[in-house]
């Protein structure tokens, strides 16, 4: 059930306790920073519970990329609340950009809602996802998943932090056991605006696996595809062309969890890397190298693979940046 906004300025981590943050750059625990991720998640669910039931306002950033006025304000909600708490900090959201000291150590990636075309339709999931980079590498995040139907929403909210664990409305989960692709459930995507030779090579994919497994699934919101990954009712999920927003939360929520996550040749992931496979970590050798083969045929193509969506200023290096 829809848990209310705490008004305290103490925060609740998923574990029950409450922690008092300090503000001050480099002082703050990971447990802590998780914290402040879910109250941010939980105050961009009330925008959009508020807006859920109610006619959209939306505009297009491409031909089929929508954007609607409560991504706008969530996205506005959730990193007021953030730059409040961290005013040090970097912030990067899917609508504004980069924000805030880019050169800080520590960044936070907003996905003010992960599902926007599931959400204009009230199709669900969607969701509100929140990760935090130090010095590049996850370790803390938050996403809040809405499920169910016009005037019944609820919500499921997944955490971690790094080397705690991950977290289901505050029950630590773990990724699955299986290590057979043939009794799998797995999960993709495909870019809605680009139709191009990626979206084709990942459609031979999607073939493939469907015809290798129990079933292959697209939801429509990376990032609750990760949670389902990192609480263990998926088994792996890969996708390409998605941004950092997309990943931030749930690249750390899978790790947390057990899992493994890699760039789909293979290579050492960051939430900047274009592809991204994310399994319970024994169904990594056996898909790894099919994925393997569909990059490398898109990269002799000229289909670039690099890290990209990369803001300026920021002080950490990106595993294969330029």
């Amino acid at each position: 059930m829809f848990s209310a906004v705490p008004t305290s300025r103490q925060q609740l981590s998923s574990r029950g306790a409450a922690v008092q943050v300090n503000a001050k750059a480099g002082s703050v625990e990971y447990k802590d920073l998780m914290a402040i991720a879910e109250e941010a998640c939980r105050r961009g669910e009330q925008v959009i519970r508020e807006a859920a039931d109610k006619p959209r306002e939306i505009t297009h950033k491409g031909a089929a990329d929508l954007v609607t006025d409560t991504d706008q304000k969530s996205e506005k909600v959730v990193l007021g609340f953030v730059q409040e708490k961290f005013p040090d900090h970097g912030v990067l959201g899917e609508e504004g950009g980069i924000m805030g000291n880019a050169g800080s150590d520590y960044l936070w990636i907003c996905d003010p809602i992960d599902g926007t075309t599931n959400f204009t339709h009230s199709y669900p999931p969607f969701a509100v996802s929140v990760g935090v980079l130090e010095n590049g590498t996850p370790v803390a995040g938050a996403v809040v998943e809405f499920a169910g139907s016009q005037g019944n929403w609820h919500t499921r909210m997944y955490t971690a932090y790094k080397g705690g664990g991950c977290f289901l409305d505050g029950r630590k989960v773990s990724v699955s056991s299986e290590d057979s692709v043939q009794q799998s459930l797995l999960i993709t995507g495909f870019d809605q605006v680009e139709h191009g030779e990626p979206w084709a090579k990942n459609m031979d994919l999607f073939k493939h696996f469907t015809d290798k497994s129990r079933g292959v699934r697209r939801s429509g919101a990376a990032a609750v595809d990760m949670a389902h990954v990192a609480c263990g009712i998926a088994d792996a999920y890969w996708e390409m062309r998605i941004k950092a927003w997309d990943v931030a939360a749930g690249t750390l929520l899978v790790t947390e969890a057990g899992g493994t996550i890699t760039a789909m040749d293979g290579s050492e992931h960051s939430v900047f890397s274009r592809s991204h496979l994310a399994s319970n970590g024994k169904l990594h050798k056996s898909m790894q190298p099919i994925m393997q083969e569909a990059i490398k045929e898109l990269v002799d193509n000229g289909n670039d693979f690099g890290p990209w969506f990369i803001p300026d200023g920021l002080p950490f290096k990106v595993p294969g940046q330029k």
